[in-house]
């Protein structure tokens, strides 16, 4: 059997539509030191950009010879990667700028402190050889269900939202950075994550569109690129999720909003068009449908092969236009020129992330120090593809007050009542945290907290993503569960 690299070469296309198609493909790849060997042939016919990935990063310098090496094969080639801040990010070994989520800095609601950390963001990636970033995150959080935007957006109100988003890019474009609005045109109002399945938001067009109010916004401050969301809107296209959807992409993005630059989809591996299409036919229907670019995020390059060798052989049907095909590649290209050069590295605000997680801080009355106190932290476990590092509040406690006991875990115990029974004579004579992240979705942590508020009413409860009900009336919120979301809870706590 031929290896699909081989597979469907060029030689019936024209040298110049066989590299627009493979401008339109972004790739993931493994490896920290080597650009493998595949991954340089699509370089050398075109490929529009790379994605990189934990797996990619051991430190800075490594990660800076690794960009120095890509843009060596092809110096337009986009680098991304996404860096949204918060718990989730990839460059932590890298020395990141730790900076809480877009919810902490939408409940603060200073514009200027925003811009102050998506600038220490976008400077490190200036420093490291990065041109693109896939934020920020435009979707509004109003259903309590959703499972995967939540402290990843800036809040529910379009206004608020859409300020702390031009805010975002103006201050990633001034470091010669590319950012990317997502998810368009809204994943918010979903109770499905669509990296498992199909997410549909079933509300009718008049409630979307307060969701799509943000990304009318990011247009008009002029950002670079936009990302398709794999949901399903009945109101705006009955079948084809928005990755997939000519109506959505085209009638909607392109002509309602007037949105003329990059659109790129979320990674086509997610199982929202895995199981449903295959990665391979996913890639042919977003061109087809006014993508620009496909990410196919996964390290194993035969992915990526395999949706390159349908894109061309859709060309060579005449099951996609060669007109969409050079469209997307002018796009693409126009891009890439703008942002080949080395980015801004001056010196950035190493400190805009704390400040602005202390002052996201919230509850009705905050608990005085509590020295030598027993902390219990409930969450599940880091999402797969967010690469949310684990980070727990009884390490940032003890960082701060060393005689701190307790424990973290992130699965329903086999004896929940033992463990009850076990904090509960571990914490006796000190005082009490319980700490819960996002407990509605989760009910083993509503349990769990709500036996150990039983047995000790006086315990300081926190909540370190969306509040539930009573949480800032009972308690501490965060707002966040980054690692300075996290810190600024244990200075509280610990009155630091």
């Amino acid at each position: 059997m031929a290896h699909p690299e081989h597979v469907h070469d060029r030689p019936d296309l024209s040298a110049d539509l066989d590299e627009a198609a493979h401008r339109c493909l972004v790739a993931g790849f493994g490896g920290a030191s080597a650009v493998p060997d595949p991954l340089k042939r699509l370089i050398d016919r075109g490929l529009g950009g790379v994605i990189l990935f934990t797996r990619n990063v051991r430190d800075a310098d490594q990660l800076r010879g690794l960009t120095e090496q890509l843009r060596a094969l092809r110096p337009d080639l986009l680098v991304g990667i996404d860096n949204e801040g918060g718990g989730i990010g990839h460059l932590v070994g890298a020395g990141a700028p730790e900076v809480p989520g877009n919810f902490a800095l939408g409940v603060v609601d200073d514009v200027d402190l925003t811009a102050r950390c998506a600038d220490a963001l976008a400077g490190h990636l200036a420093s490291l050889g990065i041109t693109a970033s896939y934020a920020p995150v435009a979707d509004l959080q109003h259903q309590s269900r959703n499972p995967i935007v939540r402290t990843r957006s800036f809040g529910a109100d379009p206004a608020l939202v859409s300020r702390h988003l031009r805010a975002w890019i103006t201050a990633t474009e001034a470091r010669g950075v590319a950012s990317c609005a997502k998810h368009f045109p809204g994943h918010g109002g979903t109770e499905t994550d669509s990296h498992h399945d199909m997410a549909v938001d079933p509300r009718p067009y008049d409630e979307l569109a307060h969701d799509i109010e943000p990304f009318r916004a990011v247009v008009a401050a002029g950002v670079p690129m936009l990302m398709s969301a794999h949901v399903v809107y009945p109101a705006l296209d009955p079948e084809l999720p928005a990755t997939l959807s000519p109506r959505i992409l085209g009638e909607l993005l392109r002509g309602d909003l007037g949105f003329d630059g990059v659109l790129v989809s979320d990674a086509l591996e997610m199982k929202a068009i895995a199981d449903r299409y295959g990665e391979a036919a996913g890639a042919r229907l977003a061109l087809a449908a006014g993508a620009d670019q496909v990410i196919v995020a996964v390290a194993d390059l035969d992915v990526t092969l395999a949706c390159r060798n349908a894109v061309l052989q859709a060309l060579r049907d005449g099951e996609l236009a060669e007109a969409r095909v050079r469209e997307a590649a002018g796009r693409v290209r126009r891009l890439a020129e703008r942002y080949a050069g080395q980015g801004v590295t001056d010196p950035w605000d190493a400190d805009a992330g704390l400040d602005a997680a202390r002052r996201a801080v919230r509850g009705k009355v905050l608990p005085g120090p509590v020295r030598g106190a027993h902390v219990v932290d409930l969450f599940p476990p880091p999402h797969p593809a967010l690469n949310w590092g684990g980070e727990d509040l009884l390490s940032e406690v003890r960082a701060l007050e060393p005689t701190a006991t307790g424990t973290a875990l992130t699965e329903d115990p086999a004896d929940p009542a033992g463990l009850v029974a076990e904090v509960l004579r571990g914490a006796e004579g000190s005082p009490l945290v319980v700490a819960t992240y996002d407990a509605g979705l989760y009910p083993w942590q509503l349990r769990l907290r709500d036996a150990l508020l039983a047995g000790r009413p006086d315990a300081v409860r926190v909540a370190t993503g969306l509040p539930e009900p009573g949480d800032a009336d009972r308690g501490v919120c965060s707002y966040g569960r980054g690692r300075v979301n996290l810190r600024a809870v244990a200075e509280v706590l610990t009155g630091a």
